[in-house]
């Protein structure tokens, strides 16, 4: 029997294995924060306990996650930029990784009308998850080769929603056997110790990654130098704006997807906290299936092929959600989220590390951060605004942020064609696609 060929799946790896696992281990260290406090856990409970009116909550929720993604948004390509002129990002993912874990074991304190003790503590925990993700991305360019990249960005995301999803079974576990009236307290507290332990180790392995040696000082005064002097991302490859821009519009709706998944599970289709965690555990499954499937096509049928793939999957979903009135389209539409999911962001870092400019690697992903954190604010507060408009109506809310996906696809199909006229022969500026 012959062995299976390991380069079909890791081919060519610029860095170490061990660095690869690390790197992805990251990821898996930070879903399980994202998983369970703004996806599966601690939003439901906010909106249905720490605020007295459910349907107000639901706004209240977005209004303070809008202020955390927009502090972040200011300051992803600061931060980014800082890392490249220090050469080395693990320092800061070190101090990340230990303030993300401790804002999120803080939030144990938070009870019934403590919502602002709630705000500050997750203002602070989701802005070091944020920054900890974008430092985390920009190795991908130094540990795969440009034509590998989707491949391997698929493989770091679907290790990173199987930690997502070690994090929330043994949340699920913890409600269905741990001491009643803990179900919080004890997936807080899990959630605080996967981070710290996953994500200290994969430090600790990456410590001597240092991608690219200067002897800069790093200064923080001299990144806002950096970019006051030249707040290009990359002008040799001009169309990497316009992908960003696609980014934040059809991320809206990822956003919204993600930050109020569990809201909408119990709002529009009763769930109780048990369903709710089922449910998000078919989707991390289902996204972790996504990012590595599509990961592995996005190598040979480009970008922007598989990109579009993936919002036709979220349109489809969005269909299926808003119409559903039985539990079992319901569910298929949870499958369908969580695969679109994992493909839609995976396969997006992998296209802006081929664009990315050597040396301004970090910077650039801080861009990514404005996009996405951007979109952060536009999608769920647009959710927020609906339901509080129409009573509570949450099908109306998934509709409407829905709707990014539609206008993300038409753009993304305008921004292929430019990139296919730029790759003609001929002069001008040539803006490279994955073989």
């Amino acid at each position: 029997m012959n062995k299976p060929d390991q380069n079909a799946i890791l081919p060519r790896l610029a860095a170490p294995r061990r660095h690869l696992w690390a790197w992805a281990s990251l990821d898996f260290a930070n879903s399980g924060y994202t998983t369970v406090v703004l996806t599966a856990v601690f939003n439901a409970y906010f909106v249905s306990t720490v605020w007295p009116d459910p349907t107000e909550g639901t706004l209240v929720w977005t209004l303070i996650l809008s202020a955390s993604y927009a502090l972040i948004m200011l300051t992803a390509p600061w931060v980014g930029a800082h890392a490249d002129l220090r050469g080395s990002r693990w320092p800061l993912l070190l101090m990340l990784t230990l303030v993300c874990g401790a804002a999120t074991l803080g939030l144990l304190a938070v009870g019934p009308g403590d919502a602002l003790l709630a705000a500050v503590l997750l203002l602070a925990s989701n802005f070091a998850y944020a920054h900890h993700q974008s430092l985390t991305a920009a190795y991908l360019v130094e540990l795969a080769p440009e034509g590998q990249r989707g491949r391997v960005s698929g493989l770091g995301w679907a290790w990173g929603y199987l930690g997502g999803l070690l994090a929330l079974a043994l949340a699920v576990a913890w409600v269905q056997f741990g001491p009643k009236g803990t179900a919080v307290a004890g997936s807080l507290i899990i959630t605080a110790t996967l981070f710290w332990g996953v994500g200290l180790a994969a430090l600790a392995v990456l410590r001597g990654h240092v991608p690219h040696p200067t002897s800069a000082a790093g200064r923080w005064q001299d990144a806002w130098g950096r970019l006051l002097r030249d707040w290009r991302i990359d002008s040799r490859r001009g169309h990497l704006r316009s992908f960003l821009l696609v980014v934040l519009v059809y991320q809206a709706g990822v956003s919204a997807v993600i930050t109020l998944a569990a809201v909408y599970a119990q709002q529009a289709m009763g769930f109780g906290m048990a369903e709710t965690l089922q449910l998000i555990l078919l989707v991390n499954i289902a996204a972790a299936l996504g990012a590595w499937g599509l990961g592995l096509l996005q190598d040979r049928l480009g970008h922007f092929q598989t990109l579009a793939i993936s919002l036709g999957m979220w349109l489809g979903m969005v269909a299926l959600a808003v119409a559903s009135t039985e539990l079992w389209v319901f569910w298929l539409a949870a499958l369908l989220a969580g695969l679109a999911m994992g493909s839609s962001q995976a396969g997006a870092r992998a296209l802006l590390a081929d664009w990315a400019e050597p040396g301004r690697v970090a910077e650039a992903f801080g861009y990514w951060g404005v996009a996405v954190n951007l979109s952060a604010i536009v999608g769920p507060l647009l959710y927020g605004v609906t339901t509080a408009a129409t009573g509570g109506n949450h099908r109306l809310g998934l509709a409407v942020v829905g709707s990014s996906f539609l206008l993300g696809l038409f753009m993304l199909w305008r921004l292929a064609r430019r990139v296919a006229l730029a790759e003609r022969p001929g002069p001008g500026a040539r803006v490279p696609e994955s073989p």
